[in-house]
């Protein structure tokens, strides 16, 4: 049975997520820190739309109308009708030119990657973590690897139950005093 067609806005705001994706890809090969600050305010900028608009967008609150579509494909340098097409691992990849087919190895279906974030959930919670961790890198390895050693790390093993000294006997105790005591030095008096 075929699956049932996937709704126009939620393809968009796919697309849109994958666009974000390509920014952030351009931008990290050729970042230092202040230019990994701010992306998805960069990436509203290069949109034309303010970055709460962007992020009511991701948010699901707000929806990629037709027009909008169309602004972002000719910001983003794709052909027309880009945003209502899927290019998920499962959506045919788009044709290539003749020259570009010619030297194209011949390629075996891929799989998705369990590595690679399956949703958009994923995604934004990935955009988060990169986000996060490109304003503060130290703060968040440190927080993150806490977090996640608690969640990752298996349940300590008890240890094996040592065997209990014996007491000691009270003139083994008092013989360790004197020796204590003859290691310190007497106060010396206040000089007044």
């Amino acid at each position: 049975m075929p699956a049932a067609p996937r709704d126009v806005a939620q393809i968009r705001l796919d697309n849109a997520m994958r666009l974000f994706e390509e920014f952030v890809s351009a931008t990290v090969k050729h970042a230092d820190a202040a230019t990994l600050r701010g992306l998805e305010r960069r990436f509203a900028e290069r949109l034309q739309i303010q970055p709460s608009y962007w992020s009511q967008i991701k948010g699901r609150s707000r929806q990629i109308g037709e027009r909008l579509a169309r602004q972002f494909e000719q910001l983003c340098h794709k052909p027309p009708g880009w945003m209502d097409l899927e290019h998920g691992p499962a959506a045919a990849p788009p044709p290539l030119t003749s020259m570009a087919a010619a030297m194209a190895p011949a390629a075996a279906p891929a799989e998705p990657s369990p590595s690679l974030p399956q949703d958009d959930d994923e995604r934004f919670i990935i955009g988060l973590v990169l986000t996060y961790y490109r304003r503060h890198p130290q703060r968040a390895r440190t927080r993150l690897l806490d977090l996640l050693g608690e969640v990752l790390t298996p349940e300590p093993v008890a240890p094996p139950r040592a065997v209990p000294k014996p007491a000691p006997s009270p003139q083994a105790e008092l013989d360790e005093w004197r020796k204590l005591q003859a290691g310190i030095a007497p106060l010396k008096p206040k000089k007044r």
